[in-house]
């Protein structure tokens, strides 16, 4: 049985998605949980692109050691020796550069003859190899490209020392026998592709992107790059979860396992959603709330005789548990760290003692507390920036026939107590307001949501914004069974994330 290596792009091609970008700390936790997960290799980002881009590439690089990391480089020495040095401090660096081998993209967009784009990729390979062993290349747009041209470009990065060649689906334009008569055709026309990592990465604006990837390990590719939830440009990329979900579940089918730690799954997709603010559809595969849900009378019957009758797998497999202890105002810090490890959290002290103080103070809000509960506090800590304006006090005047007022009180770290009171559309554009006029940045609200983490009339209500300032923009969240403290909390991590 051979072993598929899954190239994790969240943090590269799934943050240049709208909406889903993550500051440096953000960054870093997904790249642990990455890691946790077992993923063989994580593209940290395009070091050449800004400096935000090289620092969180390096940083990325020196943290994390049991996968391989990845930057992204056009075809050019400048983007190479970027990515060089952002990775050389990494246990186990890799540099990816790409170039288009399409008629299109070579004739509008390169300019470039295809004698030119086989120079160019045989130069800059050769130029990378120089530097580290391990060097991919993508031909961006492979799957429009004209075949026997694909073949001597994969041929002169394969000469050129490349040890894993990417055939992207660039635009999501395939169809599952296309890629896999594509991957077919290559191993049949390439000399020397057995001795290196054939990979995919699938874009899925037709919705194929999954199955489009998985077709291409039925065919013989031993590499698939995907993103956590699916997310990316445009419609996104083939799903991680998916990717590694149908693999473990069809085993047999594709003589292929991978090493993800699929318990993991869960946690990071969840993680990864808080992370961005973008919530997970109930009905998307694997992670969605109905993915392992039973409405229909038939459904649950079968269910309850024998799990198999309507499971291909089990929730437990992906890191859903049905936890049975039960967690109150009288559990000790033993118990509730037992619980947290049994979600799959292992927490520093320091977080454990956070954790600990705010599942306490839930507990004197809530009759009941739930896993949920303790999951989003958790995610809560793990967002948490240097706190430069913090809440100290809010009060709200709202009704049908008065206009909303809100007068808050923060913590300045440089200056002390301020208030402002501000009036509004609603209670929340009120408070909004009156936060600006504390702030010394401007900002603007870009999008704002709220989630019920549980249901109940006691239900933590979770708000998630984005906001944007002088060309920056940051997502912020807030906690709290107060729909209003939770919108003003949001809107000021938002602004210190900012700051920071």
């Amino acid at each position: 049985m051979k072993t598929i290596k899954i190239f994790d792009t969240t943090l590269r091609d799934g943050e240049q998605s709208p909406g889903c970008s993550m500051n440096l700390k953000e960054k870093i936790e997904i790249a642990k949980q990455l890691e946790a997960m077992q993923v063989d290799v994580i593209e940290a980002g395009f070091a050449i692109s800004s400096p935000g881009d090289f620092e969180s590439v390096k940083t990325i690089a020196e943290t994390i050691k049991d996968s391989t990391i990845a930057s992204l480089s056009r075809a050019v020495q400048k983007d190479i020796d970027a990515s060089y040095d952002a990775l050389k401090g990494a246990a186990s660096p890799r540099i990816h550069i790409f170039l288009a081998t399409s008629p299109l993209h070579m004739e509008y967009k390169l300019k470039m003859s295809e004698e030119q784009v086989l120079e160019k990729i045989r130069e800059s390979v050769a130029y990378a190899k120089t530097l580290m062993p391990d060097i991919e290349f993508s031909a961006e747009d492979a799957f429009r490209s004209d075949r026997p041209f694909l073949a001597k470009a994969v041929r002169t990065a394969i000469e050129a020392g490349a040890t894993t060649v990417n055939i992207p689906d660039t635009v999501g334009y395939a169809i599952p026998q296309e890629m896999y008569e594509l991957i077919d055709y290559l191993k049949s026309n390439v000399e020397g592709i057995d001795d290196i990592d054939i990979s995919v990465h699938c874009h899925n604006d037709l919705g194929m992107g999954t199955a489009n990837s998985l077709m291409s390990v039925a065919a013989g590719a031993t590499q698939v790059e995907c993103t956590v939830n699916g997310i990316g440009e445009r419609a996104g990329n083939a799903a991680l979860e998916e990717i590694v979900m149908a693999i473990k579940t069809r085993a047999g089918y594709f003589d292929a396992k991978t090493d993800i730690d699929t318990r993991q799954i869960y946690r990071t997709s969840r993680l990864l959603s808080k992370t961005i603010g973008v919530s997970i559809p109930p009905n998307k595969a694997i992670v969605g709330a109905n993915a392992f849900a039973h409405e229909s009378g038939i459904h649950q019957h079968g269910v309850l005789a024998k799990r198999e009758t309507y499971e291909i797998m089990t929730p437990e497999s992906v890191g859903l548990k049905v936890n049975k202890m039960v967690l109150g105002k009288h559990s000790g810090r033993h118990a509730f760290d037992d619980f947290l490890s049994e979600l799959g959290y292992n927490l520093s002290k320091e977080e454990l003692d956070d954790a600990f103080t705010q599942f306490k103070a839930l507990c004197d809000k809530k009759k009941e507390v739930t896993e949920y509960d303790i999951e989003a506090l958790v995610l809560q800590g793990s967002a948490k920036v240097t706190e430069l304006f913090r809440l100290k006090q809010f009060v709200i005047n709202s009704g049908n026939t008065i206009r909303a007022t809100s007068s808050i009180i923060l913590e300045d770290a440089a200056d002390g107590e301020q208030g402002q009171v501000a009036f509004g559309s609603g209670p929340i554009d009120a408070s909004y307001q009156a936060i600006e006029k504390m702030v010394p940045i401007p900002v603007a609200l870009k999008k704002y949501k709220i989630n019920a983490v549980t249901d109940g009339d006691d239900a933590l209500g979770e708000v998630i914004v984005q906001v944007s300032s002088e060309g920056r923009t940051a997502t912020g969240r807030g906690l709290s069974t107060d729909i209003l403290e939770s919108s003003i909390l949001a809107y000021l991590n938002a602004i210190n994330k900012l700051l920071c």
